[in-house]
């Protein structure tokens, strides 16, 4: 089986673990990720709206909101990286692709760190999501412009001792889970 199928084989184990962590999340699973927030107060930061059963990054995404910027990515291309776009909390949204909503106006810069949505993880950094590589594209540019901390957010059932990668999957540097900091020794994911 080549990548691309076994990168399905996961994802759809992966989905269906993280569908049953969602459906027991009674909420409060980003606590731990708002006390990792708190070390980077005022660094521009991009979080995501949550879709399907991914764990819900938003109230700490408004905390970090009243500290600084903080952005929700934006697909204006297929195939292109992810731009980002000034979000507030309660602020007037309008639909995006894939179900996401976005800010009602663009207003784009560029995050220092970037919470990254996911299907499944690694604990040495990996990360698999939807197929779509937005993510690997958008990391991949943010970081050849400065440093970039990509901190990965999963339910901890989403983590497998391996997964199938590729030379353009880009390693996150963090992960946390409604339980779990871990810490990527090296801040990154071995390549293949």
């Amino acid at each position: 089986m080549d990548v691309t199928g076994k990168k399905a084989t996961v994802r759809k184990a992966a989905l269906a673990r993280r569908k049953a962590a969602f459906d027991l999340d009674g909420g409060g699973a980003s606590g731990l990720l708002s006390s990792v927030l708190a070390g980077y107060r005022g660094v521009p930061l991009a979080g995501y709206m949550p879709i399907r059963s991914e764990i819900d990054p938003l109230p700490a995404m408004a905390e970090a909101a009243a500290h600084g910027s903080v952005c929700v990515p934006v697909i204006e291309v297929q195939g292109a990286p992810l731009r980002f776009s000034r979000w507030e909390p309660d602020g007037p949204m309008r639909a995006g692709p894939f179900g996401a909503s976005v800010p009602l106006v663009d207003d784009f810069f560029d995050p220092e760190i970037v919470i990254v949505p996911l299907v499944a993880f690694t604990r040495a950094g990996a990360r698999l999501g939807y197929g779509g590589g937005f993510y690997d594209r958008t990391l991949a540019q943010l970081r050849a412009r400065r440093a970039t901390l990509a901190i990965g957010f999963a339910y901890g059932v989403q983590c497998f001792d391996a997964l199938p990668l590729e030379v353009t999957d880009e390693p996150l540097d963090l992960i946390v889970t409604e339980r779990d900091v871990i810490e990527v020794r090296g801040g990154a994911a071995p390549r293949p």
